[in-house]
């Protein structure tokens, strides 16, 4: 069976080709190497047994080629960054929505031929997660902080009668309230995705990735993971810059567990058509990775705590990945503790470049850090 990854070279695809290609699925990758990512170059991890075309996602003719004998797609493929998305809004757009339109209409002329699309999607597109009123008892679906509660420097979530929320994992029945153009888009991929499968019947599955991390991560894009930014500021011997108080949580998960849902969702016929979470459902603090990281580093230091906020940013968002056990028999294998020493004896002989200054500045000149 022939598999095509768009986004193919980049960190999950590149990962995802190999467990493809050791199934013994023949590979197609379709991969623009963005500059951001890959500094034009084709990246040295690239699995020589898989069939590589260079060209952008947004080109049909391009696309028309790569899809040929093609049963499999598993659409990964994106411009990737929250912050930078707000002011480079055009290039997310085009990438993130015309690259996946562009792709679907070419599916849709032989839909008969496909059998299968993956598409990659976020947990972004929750916006805040879910919590729960300790007095009440009640579920809550918060939007944003307001302003004002983030200008007094109160982090926490409040419910509109004044009491501190309790984050709970998030399903995928939250309400969808995406804070960033980047989020927006990968909604927009998400939902182009089940809407055409489901008319020209082409199985489809979304997988809503959390927070991953691991090898391969493109350390010198300041726009990328936190385990990615806050080693590239560790390596260079600067602090890791951490917005609000550090005790904002997330989700996170292994590449290899996504790589995981992934062949599952080819593998099972019970999430066609649906949208599924993919992370641990354990909660980690932006302080305690950075911690986490300098330590395995062997780097004596801590944290930046910036006492600002990031225009959209969110408090907490954990992964209820109950949908994924019952539907694909997904259970996260890695431990946070040894994913990220793979991670770090990777990273110790990498020599990125420390961008985070420079991008940091980008948002503070648009008003997007308060």
């Amino acid at each position: 069976m022939k598999v095509l990854v768009t986004g193919g070279a980049g960190f999950i695809g590149s990962h995802l080709v190999d467990a493809l290609i050791e199934k013994g699925y023949q590979v197609r990758i379709l991969d623009s190497l963005v500059e951001q990512v890959h500094g034009g170059k084709i990246p040295d991890h690239l699995n020589k047994e898989a069939e590589f075309i260079r060209a952008d996602i947004c080109d049909a003719e391009a696309v028309r080629k790569a899809l040929e004998d093609v049963e499999v797609v598993y659409h990964q493929a994106a411009e990737v960054g929250v912050g930078q998305s707000m002011y480079e809004i055009v290039r997310y757009v085009k990438a993130n929505d015309l690259g996946t339109a562009v792709l679907l209409e070419e599916m849709t002329k032989k839909p008969a031929q496909f059998k299968k699309l993956i598409v990659a999607s976020s947990m972004s597109i929750y916006g805040e997660g879910a919590y729960r009123n300790p007095k009440t008892g009640e579920i809550v679906y918060p939007q944003l902080r307001t302003d004002e509660q983030l200008a007094n420097h109160q982090w926490e979530v409040m419910d509109k009668d004044g009491t501190e929320l309790e984050p709970i994992p998030t399903s995928e029945e939250k309400p969808l309230f995406p804070t960033s153009v980047y989020a927006v888009s990968k909604q927009d991929q998400e939902q182009y995705c089940l809407a055409v499968g489901r008319a020209y019947k082409i199985p489809t599955v979304a997988l809503r990735y959390f927070n991953v991390y691991g090898t391969r991560q493109a350390l010198s894009n300041p726009y990328t993971g936190v385990c990615a930014i806050f080693s590239a500021r560790l390596l260079n011997g600067q602090k890791p810059l951490i917005f609000e108080d550090g005790n904002q949580t997330r989700d996170f998960v292994h590449v290899s567990d996504i790589v995981q849902a992934n062949l599952l969702a080819l593998e099972k016929e019970e999430a066609n058509y649906q949208a599924i979470n993919v992370g641990t459902g354990i909660p980690t603090s932006v302080k305690e990775i950075a911690q986490m990281l300098a330590k395995g580093l062997g780097k004596d230091i801590e944290p930046e705590i910036v006492g600002k906020y990031r225009e959209g940013d969110i408090r907490h968002c954990v992964a209820d990945i109950t949908k994924a056990r019952k539907l694909l028999g997904y259970e996260p294998k890695v431990r946070l503790e040894e994913g990220l020493r793979e991670l770090l004896d990777w990273i110790k002989d990498q020599k990125p470049e420390d961008r985070v200054a420079t991008a940091t500045v980008e948002l503070m000149t648009r008003n997007l850090v308060k």
